[in-house]
């Protein structure tokens, strides 16, 4: 993260292991959603029970081409403001705590205001069956059959809300979210400055221990925005961000799903940070080789 690499291997590398991640912890991303949303106990039995394993996946091409997307968006926003402003300061490669968060930030908007639009999709067929499930349960008949492919999620959204809908649910709280992505970064740069004392090339233990815990400090700051986001999306009627934080906090259920957000994020940003930093150190590798070798002809 520290990386004076170019932008766009950043940009790669960072979308490559955000997407490896994003495929290995996506069952966790779903029962955190669906604790975001009803309070029910064993989702994951009774989401194998019902539908099979393969509903674990369900939502998983969208989610994984949002992550892929939001993630190169962002590192490569990111890196590049980063160099910049070292180049403009004539700085090393350390920055203050507070320019990364800005960075973070700015990266962050750029990134999730292009990539809601599929996370809003992946939310809605996560949760489309479990409302199902639910009308059956309460024996309330319901006017529509579930919307289970991407095809229907995307004319149910937009029957229900327009075109503008695909940002409008929620929008406000994914710009405040932002701020996760950000927090993550301040807090891996912190920590590597506290491990060594070269953080352009931390060892894979220290990038994987340094960003799990650094999005597990960031999920536990911003646990009800997150809840928040994804009561807002999955619902199909109008509400406010004070509106859904008020009626969670008096029903106390404003961390609702706190422990398995954390443990979903704590193992895929430290494979995210992994995969990247192994990434960037392979290409050095190539090069420095290469080098080499043209400099012994």
């Amino acid at each position: 993260m520290t990386s004076t690499l170019p932008p766009l291997l950043q940009a790669v590398s960072g979308a490559i292991g955000s997407a490896s991640a994003n495929a290995l912890t996506y069952p966790l991303d779903l029962v955190t959603t669906h604790m975001g949303v009803i309070a029910a106990n064993k989702i994951l039995q009774h989401i194998v029970s019902r539908y099979g394993i393969s509903a674990l996946y369900d939502g998983l091409s969208t989610d994984t081409s949002a992550t892929l997307l939001s993630n190169f968006l962002y590192f490569y926003v990111y890196s590049y403001l980063r160099n910049f402003m070292l180049r403009y300061r004539n700085a090393k490669s350390s920055l203050s705590l507070g320019n990364e968060l800005l960075l973070g930030f700015a990266a962050g908007v750029a990134s999730r205001a292009v990539s809601m639009p599929l996370n809003l999709i992946t939310l809605r067929l996560q949760t489309e069956k479990q409302e199902a499930v639910d009308d059956d349960e309460d024996e309330i008949p319901d006017s529509r059959p579930p919307a289970t492919d991407v095809l229907s999620v995307v004319k149910l959204i937009y029957s229900e809300r327009g075109l503008l809908g695909f940002w409008r649910a929620g929008f406000e709280t994914t710009i405040l979210l932002s701020l996760n992505p950000s927090i993550t970064l301040a807090f891996f740069q912190f920590f590597l400055r506290i491990k060594r004392s070269n953080a352009l090339k931390p060892s894979a233990k220290e990038a994987f221990v340094g960003g799990a815990i650094s999005n597990s400090i960031a999920i536990a700051l911003l646990y009800p925005l997150i809840l928040a986001k994804t009561r807002l999306q999955a619902s199909n009627r109008q509400s406010s961000l004070v509106t859904v934080l008020d009626h969670a906090s008096r029903s106390r259920t404003l961390y609702q799903g706190l422990d398995m957000q954390i443990v979903k994020g704590f193992l895929s940003q430290g494979v995210t940070f992994l995969i990247k930093e192994r990434i960037e150190q392979a290409v050095v590798n190539m090069y420095l080789r290469r080098r080499s070798r043209m400099a012994s002809r």
